[in-house]
């Protein structure tokens, strides 16, 4: 019995003190964002005709990748009402495209904003060079 007390107190030793200095010692790991990106929302917001007389009005913000640029250098200033973003104008055509006409239910179910969420980012990723990783319905209003 003492023979095998002689290897369970040592390793037990050594675990105690492994979790001691996991937990007090050691340097917290780098907390991560929950959101893979930087969020910028379009300054102006949208108000389309929907289907059957609706119209909506909503706010439309992009996740973008860390690596885009957005605005600065020596780029002329945009148009009133237009954020930095070198490619807005055609973000918001995409935008405007995708949801004119559409059924308000669409709109006004999770399911159906996510599809035009979706809907709208592939276009994005196909027709411009705006690196978004997703696309956002911040506000949304339908009568």
């Amino acid at each position: 019995m003492k023979g095998k007390l002689k290897f369970i107190v040592p390793i037990a030793l050594l675990l105690l003190a492994g979790a001691a200095y996991k937990l007090v010692l050691a340097a917290p790991p780098e907390a991560e964002g929950k959101v893979d990106g930087k969020v910028y929302v379009l300054p102006r917001e949208f108000v389309l005709n929907l289907a059957g007389g609706s119209y909506v009005k909503l706010t439309v913000a992009l996740v973008l990748d860390h690596e885009q640029a957005v605005g600065g250098g020596e780029a002329a200033a945009p148009p009133e009402g237009f954020g930095p973003l070198e490619q807005e104008p055609l973000v918001r055509q995409i935008v405007t495209d995708a949801l004119t006409g559409a059924p308000a239910g669409a709109l006004t179910s999770r399911q159906g904003r996510h599809h035009y969420e979706r809907s709208i980012k592939r276009a994005i990723d196909r027709e411009t060079d705006v690196e978004a990783t997703a696309v956002v319905f911040t506000d949304l209003v339908v009568q």
